[in-house]
């Protein structure tokens, strides 16, 4: 079975590892002891709670696209008509390409706080190293 330290459950949740912690203490996250004696969390009972943790609502309602990452606009660069905007989501960029219209409208801007919402029709799932 799968097992995740405190850290690497941290970084997959996006929150700190004192979060963790606080959450195992309250009996929010289940975790055991590894041979070693540090806490891990077991990949089942992480996916659960990563699960319960997701919204599926956006502020505008529900929409068939599932995939959001809460980022920070970082870069934003604009000619006369289109804007390339990057968002840093935890350790994840995100890249979007769209008209300045609309970037303009955003306020997107480095600095903003934005949600990139993905909706595509092929998905590549990769083992992590």
């Amino acid at each position: 079975m799968t097992e995740f330290r405190i850290g690497d459950a941290a970084t997959l949740l996006g929150v700190s590892p004192d979060t963790v912690r606080r959450w195992i203490d309250a009996g929010r996250l289940a975790a055991t002891r590894d041979e070693q004696g540090h806490r891990v969390v077991p990949g089942e009972e992480l996916a659960v709670f990563a699960r319960s943790q997701v919204g599926e609502e956006s502020r505008w309602g529900y929409s068939s696209a599932r995939n959001r990452f809460r980022g920070i606009v970082t870069e934003v660069v604009k000619d006369a008509v289109m804007a390339q905007v990057e968002l840093a989501a935890g350790p994840y960029r995100v890249v979007s390409l769209m008209s300045r219209q609309a970037a303009d409208e955003l306020g997107l801007a480095p600095g903003v706080l934005a949600v990139a919402v993905i909706k595509s029709t092929n998905v590549v799932i990769e083992l992590a190293p």
